[in-house]
């Protein structure tokens, strides 16, 4: 588009447009290496995950998600065992379709607004980042939501939703630290800093400081919650 600044000049920009249309199709991830699948999927459970506590979660995308959490459980390691078979794939992908539904609903919670500050301030990688986060984040909340990790538990077939995904990343070889995606242990506190007036409200318990830096040195030293 063209618009006239106060000079008279033209003044050129682009205007973003959501897409008209989004197509999954298993053949075109088939290249996508094991590793990055995994990431990208673990990607896809967090937004399961922060959908149940986000500002805007109730009874319809949390059961979106806790479908999409099931899909993914079972589809990952599939495609782990199998890199080119469609079955795992096709689950991933349609568990990756409900998880965007459910967290387009729900808003964005706690997860991913620790997630965001750190790729977008240290330039960690997208989906790894949310993979490492995503079992700490689910451990500091989940004795606070109860619903919210039966829901969890129940799609992971597991007594617990934090032992639920513990097992799952140990059957994926999941990345597990921030120290190994590149963030330095001296960074926490800035990071901190940056998150902080980010929690949301919606949060199912307070957050101050003090539980943000516990967080973070975990997930870089790799202390399993």
């Amino acid at each position: 588009m063209v618009h006239h600044d106060a000079a008279g000049k033209d003044v050129f920009f682009l205007v973003a447009r959501p897409p008209a249309s989004v197509i999954y199709d298993v053949g075109l991830t088939l290249s996508l290496p094991v590793a990055l699948s995994v990431a990208s999927g673990l990607n896809a459970l967090a937004h399961c995950i922060d959908a149940l506590w986000a500002p805007r979660a109730d009874p319809v995308n949390a059961a979106l998600a806790g479908e999409a959490m099931r899909l993914l459980a079972r589809g990952l390691p599939a495609i782990k065992a199998d890199p080119f078979g469609a079955a795992g794939r096709e689950q991933t992908l349609s568990g990756a379709f409900l998880a965007a539904t459910a967290f387009a609903s729900a808003g964005s919670g706690l997860h991913h607004k620790i997630c965001h500050v750190l790729g977008g301030t240290f330039n960690l990688p997208h989906a790894q980042t949310h993979a490492v986060i995503l079992p700490h984040v689910t451990a500091l909340n989940v004795a606070a939501a109860p619903e919210a990790a039966a829901r969890i538990a129940a799609a992971l077939e597991s007594a617990g939703a934090v032992t639920g995904l513990q097992r799952l990343y140990k059957s994926l070889d999941a990345p597990r630290t921030l120290r190994e995606l590149g963030l330095r242990e001296n960074h926490i506190t800035e990071a901190v800093d940056l998150i902080l007036p980010h929690v949301p409200p919606s949060n199912p318990r307070s957050i101050d400081a003090a539980d943000l830096e516990r967080l973070l040195h975990a997930a870089w030293k790799e202390n399993t919650p």
